[in-house]
């Protein structure tokens, strides 16, 4: 037994899929069958049920599935606690953020990374939340902000606010709250089925037995702000993403009654890779940095566990 076999297991119960396993470790089918089937003789019992779907692991699979997770994470910690003991290199950490937060936080994070942390070299990536998920799964970024995220295997979230979506549009008249019902009579620019504010929004209108008037989607903020100035559709959009129009007097953000488009902010980051050197002090900076920018977001957001009332003292 050695850690390429271990590596490959892990890697093939993870896909479901020797064929998909496969391609993400850029070796040969056969060659990772054999190996596989090597780490069945050798333990004597059979480790993986091949089925027409693909693969999932017997109880013995499971039992060396979370014991390889465990060696393989202890030797990429050592190697790293090796490294920096020789190395003054600073370790590198992408962050995933969504427009949004990036209009928000992303400068002065980056900023306040810089001056506190030089250890740590930070790239951001800026992209939608379900992208980012998908992202941090692939293991392309090591932590993400994001929202409405379900709790699923492999990947730790913590809650750290909650936040109202704003109805924009271009109508200056008003800036009173509008009902979720007269919203639901306006044309509307929403993303794709995939974000968690198109899924919101029709969630939402289910409950009163209404259907959204969507006229566009897109997956682009800045297609989608356009849209709206032309006065052609409005949107349900947040804060942070309207914000330099919203002071500019190009478009108007108005809060939406009853309390049904409101997201959830988390913090996100893989259990299936070992933690690296940095990634806490990283976390804590992250969330240090969002408390004190609240105050430009009051009151459309809440804070959650994540960011408690002590912590904001």
């Amino acid at each position: 037994m050695n850690l390429r076999q271990l590596r490959y297991f892990v890697q093939t119960v993870d896909a479901g899929n020797i064929t998909r396993a496969a391609e993400q470790l850029h070796v040969a089918q056969p060659a990772l069958g054999l190996q596989i089937r090597h780490l069945e003789e050798e333990l004597g019992i059979p480790l993986l049920i091949r089925h027409s779907r693909g693969v999932s692991a017997t109880g013995a699979g499971n039992l060396l599935y979370e014991r390889s997770r465990e060696i393989l994470r202890l030797v990429e910690s050592t190697r790293r606690e090796m490294l920096a003991e020789t190395t003054s290199m600073a370790e590198s950490i992408t962050l995933g953020l969504t427009p949004g937060l990036g209009n928000l936080f992303g400068a002065h994070l980056m900023l306040r990374v810089r001056d506190d942390m030089e250890n740590i070299n930070l790239s951001v990536v800026e992209e939608m939340s379900f992208v980012l998920v998908d992202a941090l799964e692939r293991g392309e970024v090591h932590l993400a902000l994001a929202y409405q995220v379900n709790d699923r295997p492999g990947i730790s979230r913590e809650a750290l606010f909650d936040e109202e979506l704003l109805f924009v549009s271009a109508d200056m008249s008003t800036s009173e709250d509008i009902s979720l019902e007269e919203l639901l009579d306006r044309p509307l620019v929403l993303a794709g089925e995939r974000d968690h504010v198109h899924q919101l929004v029709h969630q939402a209108a289910e409950t009163i037995g209404r259907f959204p008037q969507v006229q566009f989607e897109a997956s682009s903020v800045g297609i989608m702000k356009s849209l709206v100035k032309d006065g052609a559709v409005s949107s349900v959009m947040p804060y942070g993403s309207v914000i330099g129009e919203l002071a500019r007097g190009e478009l108007t953000g108005r809060r939406i009654k009853g309390g049904k488009l409101v997201r959830t902010l988390y913090l996100l980051h893989s259990l299936r890779r070992p933690p690296l050197i940095n990634e806490a002090e990283l976390a804590e900076l992250i969330k240090v940095q969002i408390r004190s920018g609240l105050s430009r977001v009051q009151p459309m957001v809440a804070p959650r566990e994540g960011l408690t009332a002590a912590d904001l003292d």
